[in-house]
This record gives structure tokens, C-alpha cells and sequence, in this order.
């Protein structure tokens, strides 16, 4: 595993300078074809001048060399191909390569992160939380339980006995004589003495409307 560790980058390093050789000999290639066809266009305009001064065997030795010319732009054309090719092939097996380092180097941390965490201590830790959850519920059920003389109450006769206070007080309330809205303070002018206010009703009659009311609420 070290080897192929301490060895990758070298590895890396021979693609790099393979792709770059590749790169140079391309671009000496396509000069070569350039400078080919400025050749193979020059024996043309010969030809051409040739053929106006009606020198035929020179005006064909022109369109032969021209050929020759193009016979060679077609060879460098095949061979720029093969380089595409080659390059090509070589930078999808070094994409290859650093994904399945990439890959290798997962799986290996994956591998010791497994290593480090046993199963059996995952379920004994577990088993460790429920039993702890467990107790913390019991504890709580516990508190919660009422103690001594609270415990013997009786939650359905504590509810009837609200019921029959909630009721008394609803009764004394509508006993209750209504009661008068204090009178709005009047505006006395200077100089003026203030009427004095009516008399309250007596007893009697107090007495009366109360039982009025009882009356009216059965």
C-alpha cells in the first residue's frame, strides 16, 4: 500500500511529461503541414506561370512536386490523428488512475474508521442509553407518585365537593341584593347650594327585591 502511495506521484509526474511531449510533437506537426502547403501552393502559381510562357514539361514538373507536397500534408494529417488519439486515451487512463486512487484511499479510511468502532461496543452503548432512559422514567414515576396522607384522596370525591362550592357561590351571588351605580358627580354653580340627594329605600324594600330575585333564579 505504501509503495503504491510513495509511487503515485511519479506516476503522475511520467503522464504529465508524456502529455506534454505529445503536445510538442503535435504542434511540430502542424508547422510541418503549413509550411508544406505554402510549398504545395507556390509549385501551383509556377505551373500557372509556366503554362503562360507554353513550357509544358516545366509546368508539369511543378504540378508533381505539388503532389508530392500533398502526399506528405496527408501523412502529417495521419500521424496528428494518432497523436490526438494517444493523448486522448492517455488522459482517460490517468483520469482512470487518480479515480481509483481517489477509491482506494476511501476504502482504506473507511477500513480503519470500521477498525476503530467494534459493533459490540456500538450495541453495549446502546444497551447502556435504554437502560439509563429507563431508570430516568422510573425515577420521574416515582416523584410523581403522591406520598402519605395525599395518596389516600379521593380524586372523584375532591371534584364533587368543587362542584357543590362552585354551586353555593353561584347561589349566594344571585341572593345578593343589586347594588345602586354611584351617581354622576353634578356640576353645582358658584353661589348656588347643591340639592340634597333622595333617600335610600328602607329595609323593607330591600328586603323585598331580594326575595324577588330568589324568585326569578328558580
Amino acid at each position: 500500500m505504501f509503495s503504491r502511495v510513495f509511487g503515485k506521484p511519479k506516476q503522475e509526474a511520467n503522464a504529465v511529461t508524456t502529455l506534454d511531449k505529445l503536445n510538442e510533437t503535435l504542434e511540430m506537426l502542424e508547422k510541418k503541414e503549413k509550411v508544406l502547403l505554402k510549398k504545395a501552393s507556390a509549385e501551383v502559381e509556377k505551373a500557372k506561370e509556366y503554362t503562360k510562357a507554353h513550357n509544358k514539361r516545366a509546368a508539369i514538373q511543378c504540378l508533381k512536386r505539388k503532389k508530392l507536397y500533398e502526399q506528405q500534408v496527408e501523412q502529417l494529417g495521419n500521424f496528428q490523428l494518432r497523436i490526438h488519439d494517444q493523448m486522448i486515451m492517455l488522459e482517460g487512463a490517468k483520469a482512470t488512475t487518480e479515480t481509483v486512487d481517489a477509491l482506494r484511499t476511501g476504502a482504506a479510511a473507511m477500513k480503519a474508521m470500521q477498525k476503530a468502532t467494534n459493533i459490540d461496543d456500538v450495541d453495549k452503548t446502546m444497551d447502556e442509553i435504554n437502560e439509563q432512559t429507563e431508570n430516568m422514567k422510573q425515577i420521574q414515576e416515582a416523584l410523581a407518585t403522591p406520598l402519605g396522607a395525599a395518596a389516600d384522596f379521593d380524586e372523584d370525591e375532591l371534584e364533587a365537593e368543587l362542584e357543590e362550592l362552585e354551586g353555593a357561590e353561584l347561589e349566594e351571588q344571585l341572593l345578593q341584593p343589586a347594588t345602586t351605580a354611584p351617581a354622576a358627580p353634578v356640576h353645582v354653580p358658584a353661589g348656588k347650594q347643591p340639592t340634597r340627594p333622595a333617600p335610600r329605600q328602607n329595609k323593607a324594600e330591600e328586603d323585598e327585591l331580594a326575595a324577588l330575585q330568589a324568585e326569578m333564579a328558580l
